[in-house]
């Protein structure tokens, strides 16, 4: 179980979190992108839904130094249980991503259970540690039932070796249409999500993508995974022209406190 600090005691209106679900589960409409006059700095300014992307003072993704990081001691290491399920691959024009069709399992922070719903790349990484920034960063985006707060897994891709969760949807990114489209994976093996992570970086932000309403609780992974540049590739190549590098700069970290776990120093 993850113990997380007083600041993330979070209460969601309903209009928030009625906000917040039509912005990771509704399927159409591109209504931004990452060039030119609807880019992420005009994100606040195109309809007025996205106006935290522009005002919100916790806002993500930021740039990790680790020197201001405070070591919490009350930080746990992640319960994580996921299992093999019915899921389907999909392209939302911005990013591409796995939902599914069957309960796939779930992560517990504080005594409370988000269940995975679905995770999706960007290209590059969105989060950053000291300034650099990875080849892609993976989300694994989880809501808890009980109030449908979220909370995300990140986790950095380094360009080397294949992604073996990757290679099991190769085929299935090769006949990916473009934005709005899907294509049925079968039982897909997730096993490896599973593995024990003995570093994170915790922190209160956004969503990364408009409307960018806050309050999301952010875990991102110490430890840093590889993927090849067919890979690369292959996620690239369904995304619109204008999201084809789908990550938002980073943003202010306005005083807030990004707590750090790590197995070997408790």
């Amino acid at each position: 179980m993850l113990l997380m600090a007083p600041q993330f005691s979070i209460v969601f209106s309903l209009s928030l979190l009625l906000g917040i679900a039509s912005a990771i589960d509704v399927f159409g409409g591109m209504e931004f992108s990452y060039l030119g006059r609807d880019g992420p700095d005009r994100w606040g300014m195109l309809e007025p839904k996205f106006a935290k992307c522009s005002i919100g003072k916790r806002q993500s993704p930021i740039n990790i130094q680790r020197n201001q990081t405070v070591h919490n001691k009350l930080l746990k290491p992640l319960t994580r249980n996921y299992n093999s399920v019915n899921a389907t691959l999909f392209n939302k024009g911005y990013s591409v991503g796995v939902r599914f069709e069957e309960y796939p399992g779930d992560l517990w922070i504080n005594g409370k259970n988000y269940t995975l719903k679905e995770f999706h790349w960007h290209l590059p990484a969105e989060h950053q540690i000291e300034g650099q920034q990875f080849a892609a960063e993976l989300h694994l985006v989880h809501q808890a039932a009980v109030d449908g707060s979220f909370a995300v897994i990140a986790a950095f891709y380094q360009e080397s070796n294949a992604d073996p969760l990757i290679c099991r949807i190769i085929e299935g990114l090769k006949h990916l249409g473009g934005e709005n489209t899907t294509v049925p994976l079968g039982i897909l093996n997730i096993n490896e999500l599973n593995r024990r992570s003995r570093k994170y970086y915790t922190y209160v932000g956004s969503l990364t993508t408009p409307p960018c309403f806050e309050n999301v609780i952010w875990i991102i992974l110490g430890k840093v995974m590889s993927i090849s540049k067919e890979q690369i590739i292959a996620l690239d190549i369904p995304l619109n022209s204008d999201c084809k590098k789908n990550a938002r700069p980073c943003q202010p970290l306005n005083g807030r406190e990004v707590d750090m776990y790590d197995e070997l120093s408790c």
